[in-house]
C-alpha cells in the first residue's frame, strides 16, 4: 500500500527546516530543568555512560531554594538554582530517585578551599547544546565548557592571570551512598574510584564503585589531597587536634580512602590560561576507565570531540525531519527526540566489559550492553518508539535484559548499572519483549525470552516480579489485605504483563498458553464495580473496601488501592481491552461521558504514565475521534513549552518525551504488545520518517496533513477512508505515504 489517508481535524502550518537548519540546532537541553522535570543541561554523548553536569543542588538555600538535602530530587541541576559547586561526571537524566551525581570537578582562583560551602559560586551566561555546556563563575572570572564521549567528559576551563585551582570532590554528590578512593598519580593525573547506589532508597547491600582516571592537560605546579574525618565525641576527643579538621596532604601521592574526600591541582598562571580536563568513567575498573579515556579521547581537543558528539547527536536527531510549524515547535519536538536517547545507556567499556548483575562477576559482552530500564514508565511508549525509529538498539536493549536473565534468574524491573532497584510494580520486562517480537524485531532469543516471561507469570514462591502472584492466580486480583502495595494498580500491570504473553504465546504457535494468559489479562473485571463506576480495591473475600474515595492518591499520595494515582487515573488503565471496558461501563456514551470527566474534572495528570494513553481513547468511539485531536493538541500546548519548565513534571528516563514525539508526528502505539498505531492531529505539515534499511524494506514514511479543501483541489475525496482511526503496524511500515486530511466540522 502506497497511500493511506485519514480524517483529522484542520490546521495552519508555517516555516520549515531550511538547508542551513540541522535537527541538532533545535535541541534545548533546558527544557525539563525545572518543574521537577528531573532533566539537565549538561553535556553529554548518544547513551553516554558520562555526562558533564553543572551540579547546583547542594547548599545555600538562600541560593539554591530546591537543595538536595531538604528537598526531594533526583537531579544534580535545577534552573531556579544559582550556586554552582561543581561539575559531576555520571548523572542521570528524568528519574524519580537521587543517585550518581559523584566525580565532581571545580574550577577556583585564590587561595585552596575544599568546602563547596566556600568555594561555590554564583554563575550567569549559561549556554547548553546538544553535547556542550558553558557559564561563567562569577566568583573566579573564570569559564567553564563541557562536553563529552561517550565514556569520557570532557572539561575546559578558561582561567585568568594568577593561583588557580582545579578541585575534585568524592565527598560531594547526589547518591546517598559514602566513600571512595583517590590517588593522585602525577601532576597531571588522578585516579580512583566513588560509591554510588541505593537508587530510591533500595537494595543498599548492593551499592557498587564508579571508577575515573583524571588527566589534566597542563602538569599542575603543586598537588595534593585532602580528607575531612568524622568529629568524634566523648573522652579521647579531647587529645585529638585533629579532630573533624579538613587534613591537606600536599604532594601525596598514595591512596587516600574515605567519606569526604577530594584531590587539587594548583597552577600559578602569569597569563591567562586554559586547561583541558579529560575524566574517563568505567564501572569495571580503573585500567579500563584509563582505556576508555585513551581510545575515545586520547590526545583529541575539547573542540575535536565536541565536533564529532555534536555530529552523532544529529545524525541521531534526523532520523525524522519536518516541515511546518514554528520554531518553538521544532524545538521541543527535537528536544524531545534528544532525551529519548540519554537512557537506557551504555554500561560496557570500550573493551566490551561490564560487571553482572547479582553474581559480581565481570562480563564481556559482544554488542552493547545497556543499562537504566526504567521499565514500569518506559514499556507504555518508549520501547515501541525505539523499534520504530532505532531497531538496531532495540534489539541491544532486549538482549541487554536477557543477559541480565542469564545472569540474576530473572527479567530486570528497574535496573541500574547491573543493580536490581526493584522500583514500582508489575512486570514490564514481558511486555517490551512481547511487543519487539510482534513489531517484527525478532532477531533474538525468543525461547529464552518467553522461558524468562514464563518464570515471572508462573512461579509463585519468592517471586521478585510479581509479589502476590499466587492470590492474583487464584482469585484474579491482588486484595487489600494480601500485602501486596497498590493491589489494583498492581493488578492491572499484572494484566498487561499477561496480555502480552498472550500475544507472543499466539506468534510462536502455543495456544493453550495464548488463551490461558489472555483469560488471565480479562480479570480486572473482577475489580469494577458498577455501583460506582470505578475499578476498586476489594479485600480476598471479595468484599469491597470501604471507604472508598476515588479521589483518594492524586499528587502521588499514597493510599490503599493505587501506585502513584488514585482510582480516576487508573480507571481506563486497560488499554488491551479498551472495547471491554466500554461494555463493562455500559456502552459508548458511558463511557465518553466517564472519559470527559476525567479531563473535565481536573483528574488527567499529564505527568503520570498510567494516563498518558486517554486522550487517543477518544478514537475508538464512533463519532467522537476529533476529540483525540483536540486533547492532544491542549496538552501539548499547555505542558510542553521551550522553557525549563517545558515538560509536565519528571521525564521519567525518556517515556514523557516518547509521547510528545509520537503526538507531534500524528499517530500513537494503542496498546502495548499489539502492533497497532491511531491517529491524531501532526504538529506539522510533513513528516518524513527515514526508517533503518537493514531492518525495514521501507526507507522512509511520509505523512502528510492536508485540509478538506486541498484534498478537494487534488480530486482526493474518493480516497478517504472516514472512518479509518487505526493502521497496524505493517501497513503502517509499508506505507510510502500518509495523508492525513482534514473533514468539515
Amino acid at each position: 500500500m502506497k497511500n493511506i489517508i485519514f480524517p483529522v481535524l484542520a490546521f495552519l502550518v508555517s516555516g520549515f527546516i531550511t538547508a542551513q537548519e540541522a535537527p541538532v540546532d533545535y535541541v534545548n537541553p533546558f527544557i525539563g530543568t525545572s518543574n521537577y522535570g528531573a532533566t539537565n543541561p549538561g553535556a553529554i554523548a548518544p547513551r553516554g555512560m558520562a555526562s558533564v553536569s553543572p551540579f547546583n543542588v547542594a547548599g545555600r538555600i538562600d541560593l539554591n531554594p530546591l537543595e538536595k538535602d531538604s528537598q526531594w530530587l533526583s537531579n544534580p541541576y535545577v534552573n531556579e538554582n544559582r550556586f554552582l559547586t561543581g561539575f559531576s561526571h555520571v548523572n542521570l537524566s528524568g528519574v524519580g530517585c537521587p543517585d550518581l551525581g559523584v566525580i565532581i570537578t571545580m574550577p577556583t582562583t585564590g587561595q585552596l578551599q575544599t568546602n563547596h560551602l566556600q568555594y561555590g559560586s554564583t554563575y550567569k551566561n549559561e549556554v547548553s547544546k546538544a553535547g556542550y555546556y558553558s557559564a561563567n563563575l562569577d566568583k573566579y572570572n573564570v569559564k567553564a565548557e563541557a562536553t563529552a564521549s561517550t565514556r569520557v567528559g570532557v572539561s575546559r576551563y578558561s582561567f585568568p592571570a594568577g593561583k588557580s585551582n582545579i578541585l575534585l570532590n568524592l565527598g560531594l554528590g547526589l547518591t546517598n551512598e559514602q566513600g571512595g578512593m583517590l590517588r593522585v598519580v602525577s601532576s597531571n593525573e588522578i585516579e580512583g574510584m566513588r560509591t554510588v547506589g541505593s537508587f530510591c532508597y533500595n537494595n543498599a547491600e548492593a551499592a557498587y564503585p564508579v571508577y575515573f582516571v583524571a588527566k589534566f592537560s597542563k602538569a599542575a605546579d603543586e598537588f595534593g589531597a585532602w580528607k575531612t574525618p568524622y568529629k568524634y565525641e566523648g573522652e579521647e576527643a579531647q587529645w585529638m587536634g585533629y579532630n573533624g579538621k579538613t587534613r591537606i596532604k600536599k604532594g601525596f601521592t598514595r591512596e587516600v580512602v574515605g567519606d569526604s574526600i577530594g584531590a587539587y591541582m594548583t597552577y600559578n598562571f602569569k597569563e591567562a590560561q586554559e586547561v583541558e580536563v579529560k575524566i574517563g568513567v568505567s564501572y569495571v575498573s580503573i585500567d579500563n576507565a584509563r582505556e576508555n579515556l585513551e581510545n575515545e579521547v586520547g590526545a583529541s581537543t575539547f573542540e575535536e570531540v565536541y565536533a564529532k558528539t555534536k555530529e552523532a547527536w544529529n545524525e541521531k536527531l534526523q532520523v525524522v525531519e519536518v516541515e511546518g510549524g514554528s520554531k518553538d515547535d521544532k524545538t521541543i519536538f527535537y528536544t524531545a527526540l534528544y532525551h529519548t536517547q540519554i537512557h537506557p545507556n551504555i554500561l560496557n567499556d570500550f573493551n566490551g566489559e561490564y560487571p553482572e548483575v547479582s553474581t559480581g562477576k565481570i562480563g564481556k559482552t559482544k554488542g552493547t550492553r545497556y543499562t537504566t530500564f526504567s521499565l514500569w514508565d518506559t514499556y507504555r511508549n518508549y520501547h515501541q518508539l525505539m523499534s520504530l525509529l532505532y531497531p538496531e538498539e532495540q534489539l541491544q536493549m532486549v538482549n541487554s535484559m536477557l543477559e541480565m536473565y542469564d545472569e540474576n534468574g530473572w527479567l530486570p524491573k528497574w535496573e541500574l548499572n547491573s543493580t536490581e532497584t526493584f522500583t514500582m510494580v508489575g512486570d514490564p520486562a514481558a511486555v517490551v519483549l512481547a511487543d519487539t517480537y510482534v513489531r517484527g524485531l525478532t532477531d533474538f532469543d525468543v525461547e529464552k525470552a518467553y522461558e524468562a516471561m514464563l518464570k515471572s507469570a508462573l512461579d509463585t514462591v519468592n517471586n521478585p516480579l510479581r509479589p502476590g502472584l499466587k492470590s492474583y492466580i487464584d482469585l484474579g486480583y491482588l486484595g487489600v489485605d494480601g500485602g501486596v502495595a497498590g493491589p489494583v494498580s498492581t493488578t492491572l500491570e499484572y494484566n498487561i504483563a499477561d496480555y502480552a504473553i498472550a500475544q507472543l504465546a499466539k506468534r510462536l504457535g502455543k495456544e493453550k498458553d495464548y488463551k490461558t494468559f489472555l483469560d488471565r489479562s480479562l480479570s480486572y473485571k473482577k475489580l469494577y464495580n458498577p455501583k460506582t463506576g470505578f475499578l476498586q480495591p476489594k479485600y480476598s473475600d471479595g468484599k469491597w473496601y470501604e471507604p472508598f474515595d476515588p479521589l483518594a492518591g492524586a499528587n502521588f499520595q499514597k493510599n490503599v488501592g493505587y501506585i502513584e494515582g488514585n482510582a480516576w487515573q487508573y480507571l481506563f488503565m486497560v488499554p488491551h481491552d479498551i472495547k471491554g471496558l466500554m461494555k463493562l461501563m455500559g456502552g459508548a456514551t458511558a463511557f465518553e461521558d466517564k472519559l470527559d470527566k476525567v479531563f473535565d474534572g481536573g483528574h488527567y495528570d499529564m505527568a503520570n504514565e498510567p494516563d498518558i494513553l486517554y486522550p487517543y481513547l477518544y478514537n475508538y468511539i464512533e463519532d467522537s475521534e476529533a476529540k483525540t485531536s483536540s486533547r492532544v493538541t491542549k496538552l501539548i500546548n499547555e505542558y510542553y513549552t521551550n522553557r525549563p519548565a517545558g515538560l509536565p513534571g519528571n521525564d521519567d528516563t525518556g517515556t514523557m518525551s516518547a509521547w510528545l514525539v509520537y503526538s507531534m508526528m500524528g499517530f500513537y502505539p494503542v496498546t502495548p504488545a499489539e502492533p497497532a498505531y491511531t491517529f491524531t492531529k501532526p504538529a506539522f505539515e510533513k513528516v518524513k520518517i527515514n526508517l533503518n534499511d537493514t531492518y525495514y524494506d521501507n526507507e522512509e514514511i511520509i505523512i502528510n496533513l492536508y485540509s478538506s479543501e486541498e484534498a478537494l483541489e487534488d480530486n482526493q475525496t474518493s480516497k478517504f477512508l472516514r472512518n479509518e482511526f487505526f493502521v497496524d503496524h505493517k501497513t503502517f511500515l509499508n506505507s510510502k505515504e500518509i495523508n492525513l486530511i482534514s473533514p468539515k466540522d
